[in-house]
């Protein structure tokens, strides 16, 4: 080839390169602006509206099973002290760095990892929990009467929380007690130690398949034999006398139990999927010691689209389950209707 050709691509090619770190660098920046707006509103978002939830929950005026409201009010305070650790305590910071400079001299850190990851593989695990308990209703009768109870509720969500929990002590090990600044996301150093075994990149590589690698596929799954079991049974309804199709109460029950199971089903796989990617093709990259890894505003969207999923099932539940909307409105009506009342009475 033609030293001068050689040398006219080799510029053409590290210009293009260079453009192309600009090009991603300009993303990223645009984005970070939008997430100092982005992650303050969606935290006040959150707080409140799972708030809500919980003591929508708690009072128990919903109509609900007890098994069902116990799966509730578990994912629903999992996605609270997922937005408190993850939101609140890394996001947040990151963006606002001169206001929590604070958090430098705090040796903390790998006591906050224990607590975010362990209370994220509990909100992921707790959505499949609940998802299965879904699909059981539709489409294993046979078992329904056996699994979903509220026996069986606290017994799995009882032995996730102490799995999870036990699990992910092996961060306090893996991580440094202080955290530092290394602009997105704020977080522990690994401990040198961690970061040059290969045992490091394992263990981050299982972690991220076990959360939310495996109910990724999980959920998938449960869809598709939900929707096969759906097919099938429209089949032999069709074929079926007058008398052995169920009452207008019993299609209605199961197409709510199937709205819901496809829109939280939906809800999880779409905000969790571009993370998800992230995570293990860029930890497959290191282990493999491919520089083939993915720009970091696709790590940031993913970000912002996975911690926006923990405010979305309070919209999933009111427009599928009536009465909870109705006790939404009662409950937010409320405050307002007793300072009426005490200015009602001032004036009585």
């Amino acid at each position: 080839m033609d030293p001068q050709l050689d040398a006219i691509e080799q510029n053409y090619t590290a210009m293009y390169f260079h453009n192309q770190q600009s090009a991603d660098f300009r993303i990223l920046t645009v984005l970070h602006n939008i997430q100092r707006i982005y992650y303050p509103l969606l935290a006040a978002i959150c707080v409140i509206g799972n708030l809500l939830v919980i003591l929508i929950l708690y009072r128990e005026k919903c109509g609900l099973s007890k098994h069902i409201n116990r799966y509730l009010m578990a994912m629903t305070v999992a996605d609270l002290l997922v937005i408190f650790s993850d939101l609140i305590l890394r996001h947040i910071p990151t963006h606002y760095e001169s206001q929590f400079s604070f958090m430098y001299s705090i040796p903390l850190c790998n006591n906050h990892a224990i607590l975010l990851n362990a209370a994220t593989d509990c909100s992921v695990w707790f959505t499949v929990a609940f998802i299965f308990d879904q699909f059981v209703t539709i489409g294993w009768q046979s078992l329904k009467t056996e699994y979903c109870t509220d026996k069986t509720a606290v017994l799995v969500l009882g032995a996730m929380v102490s799995l999870f929990s036990l699990l992910n002590t092996i961060w306090y090990f893996m991580l440094a007690d202080t955290y530092r600044f290394r602009n997105v996301p704020l977080f522990c150093d690994e401990r040198n130690a961690a970061l040059d075994s290969t045992v490091w990149g394992v263990i981050v590589i299982i972690h991220y398949i076990l959360s939310p690698g495996i109910p990724f596929v999980l959920i998938l799954l449960l869809n598709v034999l939900t929707i096969r079991h759906i097919i099938l049974t429209n089949r032999e309804l069709q074929n079926a006398s007058i008398e052995e199709h169920p009452s207008d109460q019993d299609i209605e029950s199961l197409r709510k139990s199937m709205n819901f199971l496809f829109a939280l089903s939906g809800n999880f796989m779409l905000l969790w999927f571009m993370y998800m990617f992230y995570s293990i093709w860029n930890q497959i990259s290191w282990l493999g010691n491919m520089p083939k890894y993915l720009p970091w505003f696709v790590r940031e969207i993913g970000f912002m689209l996975q911690l926006l999923s923990y405010c979305t099932k309070i919209c999933i539940y009111i427009v599928i389950l009536d009465k909870f909307r109705e006790d939404l409105i009662y409950v937010t009506k409320y405050p307002f209707t007793i300072i009426v009342q005490f200015f009602n009475g001032l004036k009585n």
